[in-house]
């Protein structure tokens, strides 16, 4: 199979592994994350009506970004969407990553909408997760010493030849 159909399998079973146990209702809809190599957007969504209730992103002019792939501006995405919700009325969503993993752009815009008042995920559990790595991280080669150039085996050591 072409390699390139079968990455789109993949995320395709991905994401579907993940929205069947997401539903977004008028009360608590999905927060839906969709991420390209150039923006990156977000929406809330009532699947029981269909609807898109809000929705925020960092592509066009009146987003206010200059660059739309990092996680600055899937920070500013977050806050944005988090304050389309208030005004609606919404305080808790049911976040859906789809087919990304939950790491990098994904993960700030989470956070951000958290923190700016959209309750989507734990905050302290990203952030202590995030605080452990660094520690549980092996040692570098620091345990080896660096070899000066020429240092290596002395020629005529090697294997005796037959």
């Amino acid at each position: 199979m072409n390699t390139q159909k079968l990455k789109r399998k993949q995320a395709e079973r991905r994401k579907y592994r993940v929205r069947k146990a997401i539903y977004g209702t008028p009360a608590k809809p999905r927060l839906s994350v969709s991420r390209s190599n150039l923006h990156i957007s977000a929406q809330l969504i009532d699947d029981l009506n269909g609807v898109t209730l809000a929705a925020a992103t960092s592509q066009g002019k009146n987003s206010g970004l200059k660059h739309g792939a990092n996680v600055s501006a899937a920070t500013e995405v977050g806050r944005k969407l988090a304050e389309a919700a208030k005004a609606k009325g919404i305080t808790v969503a049911s976040f859906d990553r789809g087919q990304f993993r939950f790491h990098g752009r994904i993960a700030a815009l989470a956070v951000a909408a958290t923190e700016a008042g959209l309750v989507c995920t734990d905050v302290e559990a990203v952030k202590a997760k995030a605080a452990a790595k660094p520690a549980a991280a092996p040692a570098p080669a620091a345990a080896k010493p660096a070899k000066a150039k020429g240092e290596g085996k002395p020629k005529g050591e090697g294997k005796p030849k037959k």
